[in-house]
């Protein structure tokens, strides 16, 4: 005999880095790659057998990788494109085992509280392409 079992999970939002809702209709779709982000820091890998997705967190800067069009974790360092500040992660992406790349939304216009931000980012300068203002 089989016994169906339905389970639920809740995830909150967790964008308290907003400081408005200006910009958040205008996000654009960008694909992470997960292999210049830190696990534990910038997303948290499942440790439920039931639940094996892992959760990419909101608020962390990225920048585009010119050679592959992806997006990797902002670096004024990096010169491979990374160095030019993008926007944000603008919400928690829940993704599987092995995945190396992972579609997400960029919020790229818009204000965050720098304080609330789940890493430290110094404020950057707006830009054509990106439109933050950090209070």
């Amino acid at each position: 005999m089989l016994q169906p079992v339905t389970t639920t999970q809740n995830l909150a939002a967790g964008r308290s880095w907003l400081a408005s809702l200006h910009g958040t209709d205008q996000t654009d779709s960008v694909t992470l790659d997960l292999t210049t982000f830190t696990a534990n820091t910038h997303y948290f890998t499942s440790t439920d057998s039931t639940v094996p997705y892992s959760r990419f967190l909101s608020g962390v800067p990225v920048g585009k990788i010119t050679a592959s069009g992806l997006y990797g974790l902002y670096a004024t360092g990096a010169t491979d494109g990374r160095q030019n500040f993008a926007g944000f992660v603008f919400a928690e992406v829940l993704f599987g085992p092995g995945q190396t790349k992972v579609p997400a939304a960029l919020l790229w216009h818009g204000s965050v509280k720098t304080a609330k931000l789940p890493v430290v980012v110094a404020p950057v300068e707006p830009s054509a392409t990106c439109q933050i203002r950090f209070v």
